[in-house]
């Protein structure tokens, strides 16, 4: 495991997604973008769920982003978890719009990206709706910190303005809970084929009791584990995640996968 100078766990350097990530084929690929967000091509159906790959207002550990928004293929969806500007990157989602059939967002996200004229649907949770041949449904999460924050007490957070989304493809399940507080529905899940695994260990995330709880709930799904090593802020434990730390507690370590961002991991292969 890399560290930083500092001591923080940090990823292997980045491996740039290339052109063909975008073609038709046979087979479902999943690559970490780094931070919390994730690339799917499902034969051909290409979804990215929270991308942020410019202008994020934190210094990083990854070396570079492994795709450039501008230089991306055609995507099918882009789905956003929350408002937070690690997870809604207004500056990345600018530049993927003219390549961008349709964005989808839960409630107040969808509201505001609709006013900064992104095409965008508003779902809520346990919508289920087609991109593709991929079947999406929003899941419950819970990470209303704001509230508790008087600079963002200008509105009152509700639950339902963050989600998950579960990924059903012609190859398997994909499941993204977002960053969340554990909760009783998510440990009643159909059993994912994989989890993009936030494993903060944060009271407003998932705790690092609660993700080896959400781990070991499904313990014959791998885990490709996000949230973790790309932003340099040792002192903040929702970016300060160590893989090792959570490998050593969860049924069945091995499917823990600790990618390079970029990386492809190949869902049942």
């Amino acid at each position: 495991m890399k560290r930083s100078a500092k001591g923080q766990a940090m990823v292997e350097d980045t491996i740039q997604i290339q052109p063909t990530a975008f073609d038709k084929q046979d087979k479902t690929s999943i690559y970490w973008l780094g931070n919390g967000g994730a690339m799917i091509n499902s034969q051909g159906t290409v979804i990215l769920i929270d991308p942020l790959l410019k202008g994020f207002d934190m210094p990083l550990l990854m070396n570079e982003m492994p795709l450039d928004p501008l230089k991306s293929g055609h995507i099918d969806a882009v789905l956003i978890t929350h408002i937070d500007n690690d997870h809604y990157s207004r500056p990345t989602c600018t530049d993927l719009k003219d390549k961008t059939d349709r964005f989808y967002a839960p409630n107040y996200v969808a509201e505001v990206m609709d006013e900064e004229g992104y095409p965008v649907s508003m779902k809520t949770i346990w919508d289920e709706f087609p991109v593709g041949q991929v079947n999406v449904q929003l899941t419950p999460a819970l990470h209303n910190w704001q509230n508790n924050v008087k600079k963002w007490q200008y509105r009152y957070w509700k639950p339902e303005d963050y989600c998950g989304y579960y990924l059903n493809t012609p190859d398997g399940k994909i499941w993204m809970p977002g960053d969340s507080q554990l909760l009783c529905e998510q440990l009643e899940r159909p059993v994912p084929d994989v989890i993009l695994f936030d494993f903060a260990d944060n009271a407003s995330h998932i705790t690092l009791d609660g993700a080896v709880e959400l781990a070991n709930a499904y313990p014959d799904s791998d885990l490709i584990a996000i949230h973790w090593g790309c932003v340099d802020a040792p002192e903040m434990s929702p970016f300060n995640g160590d893989p090792e730390k959570l490998r050593a507690r969860i049924v069945n370590p091995d499917r823990l996968k600790v990618l390079a961002p970029g990386e492809e991991y190949i869902l049942n292969q």
